[in-house]
């Protein structure tokens, strides 16, 4: 299809994808650009930025919309808590997706009025819909209702009845695939009515392209129900779009999945900021640990104290996923973990596939084949954007560790962990030769003696376990436990076990033979290579170890999520 001359819709064009796909769209000479998003503020954001880009184009040429797609028009400015409070609210969502789809539920909808308002000839929608729909959790809503049920039947009261109703009510809200099928019955519909031609899906499968042993999760189990729900929308919507590119009248579907982490929107240094709000430092003071009981309570109002300063940090902005460290980033995108594919990559595709190519990454076409997969080119520029943070980092004397955004717990853990050795230590070698007693003690002497560091950890949810086992430095909130719906849980020493595990620095001594272990096991395997070996055969090499002369936490968890968590991806 030829693009001049056309009017091209970009849903989700202030994220990362949308943004490069409205970039490269000018290169088409388009009649026009509608950009949208979830909230006004990054639509005008996401024009303004165009606008700057491209003063050649003309003032009416870029058009923002702003609101949510999945919902009526009278509700599509709203948050999805408040609507789920809201008990008209609640009933104006049941009826637009669990009744009929008549022509006043079809006329009402804020997709249909964007799609009739503007008429474009192509649309690419780079909204993660499987994240947007299978991240209102409904396992949580579900437990939810479970507990009022029982409430109910035990005290048999109004007011519990009241209640129960209202949590069902939002369980109704909740059901992932009515909200799926009523958006692509709409989708459908809209494009019909406005004479759409093309339509591109930018889809998801859901783990970045990994496989159930995925180690990135967000608190919860592995692999996370929440995350494969994720997957489990992404694909039933993947079908949906084959049914809809089968459709007679209809318009060309075609959806792109891409199968690794999207980056980079850009490398700073700066406040880091989580959901759009700061991180503020909180500290545990150094000579008053919390002491663990009988009881955990995963929330303490004013056991730690405000710093009154933000965390501040060498960052790399992935959009709408968030800032992640130097570990975080260098960590998921290692070979054989996540890794990452660019936005500008996926937006040439959009539109070789829009102008008639063949790209081999449409799913509609090859559902098994078509994935785009980790990239050369993010692998040749993997070691820049690496370079250009450890030069920040050295410019602003910060070291870039871990946010604990990219989830879970367990790896900024981990990353905290093999950077305290190597502040103490310096590299494997060394940690082997020294006993576990004194890797512990030693760790536990900067903890308490390095302010800034103490409190960078525990400010991200992560309490720190001390060598005696019965105490923690611990921020306000903390990850691990994950809250489902207890404040307060009971403390075991199974308990202490799991959690240090999956979230907690763990000083103790049992935690430092494992760490001995893990750089003995990584020793003896460089060692073990022959000094003549050369070939492409061996990853692992002294070359990529840097001769063992120093630890890189980001490096080292990739390792261990590789090969110790048995979470490396099949395929690239």
């Amino acid at each position: 299809m030829d693009i001049k001359g056309k009017t091209v819709l970009v849903i989700g064009g202030w994220g990362l994808v949308g943004s490069a796909v409205c970039r490269r769209f000018m290169e088409e000479d388009p009649k026009r650009i509608i950009v949208t998003s979830l909230n006004r503020r990054e639509a005008e954001e996401a024009i303004a930025s165009l606008r700057h880009d491209f003063p050649h184009a003309g003032r009416g040429f870029f058009v923002s919309w702003w609101g949510n797609i999945f919902l009526r028009e009278q509700l599509k400015d709203r948050t999805r808590d408040s609507i789920l409070l809201n008990p008209r609210h609640r009933a104006m969502v049941i009826e637009d997706v669990l009744d009929e789809l008549t022509g006043p539920v079809l006329r009402r909808s804020s997709l249909y009025r964007l799609m009739q308002r503007y008429r474009p000839d192509i649309v690419v929608d780079c909204v993660n819909s499987a994240t947007a729909i299978a991240y209102q959790d409904i396992f949580q809503v579900s437990r939810e209702v479970l507990g009022e049920i029982t409430l109910a039947r035990r005290r048999g009261g109004k007011k519990d009845h009241a209640r129960l109703l209202e949590k069902t009510e939002q369980l109704l809200c909740t059901l992932y695939v009515p909200q799926l099928i009523r958006h692509v019955q709409i989708l459908y519909r809209s494009m019909q009515d406005a004479g759409t031609k093309i339509y591109v899906k930018i889809g998801t499968s859901g783990t970045g392209g990994m496989g159930l042993n995925i180690p990135y999760t967000h608190s919860e189990e592995k692999p996370s129900r929440v995350l494969l729900s994720k997957s489990a929308v992404a694909g039933a919507h993947t079908l949906l779009l084959f049914l809809m590119g089968r459709t007679p009248d209809g318009a060309i579907t075609k959806e792109i999945k891409p199968t690794a982490a999207i980056a980079w929107k850009g490398i700073g240094f700066g406040e880091i900021r989580k959901r759009g709000r700061p991180i503020m430092l909180e500290d545990s003071p150094a000579d008053r640990p919390v002491k663990l009981g009988r009881t955990l309570d995963l929330r303490i109002p004013g056991v730690a104290k405000p710093r009154g300063e933000t965390l501040k940090s060498v960052f790399i902005d992935t959009g709408e996923n968030g800032y992640f460290s130097r570990g975080e980033f260098e960590a998921i995108s290692t070979p054989g973990q996540m890794e990452f594919v660019t936005p500008e990559e996926i937006a040439e595709d959009a539109v070789f596939e829009i102008k008639a190519g063949n790209t081999g990454h449409d799913i509609i076409n090859a559902l098994d084949n078509a994935t785009l997969a980790p990239t050369y080119r993010a692998g040749f520029m993997f070691t820049s954007a690496l370079t250009q943070m450890k030069a920040l980092e050295r410019q602003h004397g910060v070291d870039s560790v871990a946010f604990e955004m990219l989830g879970p717990p367990r790896l900024s853990k981990l990353l905290y962990e093999a950077y305290l050795l190597k502040l103490c230590f310096g590299d494997p070698r060394t940690v082997i030769r020294t006993d576990a007693r004194i890797l512990s003690q030693r760790l536990l002497d900067i903890i308490k003696t390095d302010d800034q560091l103490r409190s960078q950890i525990i400010s991200i949810g992560i309490p720190i376990l001390l060598p005696d086992g019965k105490s923690v430095f611990r921020g306000t909130s903390i990850k691990i436990p994950p809250h489902r719906g207890q404040d307060r849980l009971r403390i075991t020493p199974a308990n202490i076990d799991l959690w240090a595990h999956d979230g907690w620095v763990d000083l103790r001594e049992r935690n430092m033979k494992l760490w001995r272990a893990r750089f003995a096991h990584i020793v003896s395997s460089v060692d073990q290579l022959p000094e003549s070996e050369t070939s492409s055969r061996v990853m692992h090499n002294r070359d990529y170890w840097k001769s063992l002369t120093e630890i890189d936490p980001g490096k080292i968890c990739g390792w261990i999520f590789t090969y110790e968590e048995k979470g490396k991806r099949m395929k690239a």
